[in-house]
């Protein structure tokens, strides 16, 4: 096992279980400059509120909050930038293919660091109803009393 299979995550988007019921998962590298790479070391990331979506056939996550990095400078980053993700043109293919299909989105579930490089998890998600919701709560309780006793 070399150095690239060590997985450090950063920041994983608990909201995104909940809201969302996953489908597919695609792993994507991602687009970052120096100052936000030294705030992702510190986990100043935040990804509640944010989305994919596909422009001018790219992947890019918007609305992703990573902190101006505490020591940078004039040239420190913009936090809620638009991000753009790595993916091939088959994967790129795919994912618009599935957008396509009525009530799916784009949703970022975890950045983390695969050896020296950031890594970002995304997947395509379709909204959960209020009841499925309720279910999931359940799941969960019933799960955490499970492991109490």
């Amino acid at each position: 096992m070399g150095d690239n299979d060590k997985i450090k995550v950063i920041t994983t988007n608990r909201k995104a279980n909940f809201e969302y019921e996953i489908l597919n998962k695609y792993e994507a590298g991602i687009v970052i400059t120096g100052t936000e790479v030294k705030s992702l070391r510190e986990g100043k990331v935040n990804l509640q509120e944010s989305y994919g979506r596909i422009i001018n056939d790219e992947v890019w996550i918007i609305n992703s909050h990573i902190n101006e990095y505490k020591y940078g400078n004039i040239n420190n980053h913009e936090p809620t930038r638009n991000r753009k993700l790595l993916l091939n043109k088959r994967e790129i293919r795919k994912i618009r293919q599935q957008l396509q299909e009525k009530g799916l989105t784009l949703v970022p579930l975890k950045i983390y660091f695969k050896g020296s490089l950031v890594k970002v998890e995304i997947g395509i998600a379709r909204g959960k109803k209020l009841y499925d919701k309720r279910e999931s709560i359940k799941k969960r309780d019933i799960e955490r009393n499970l492991s109490r006793i």
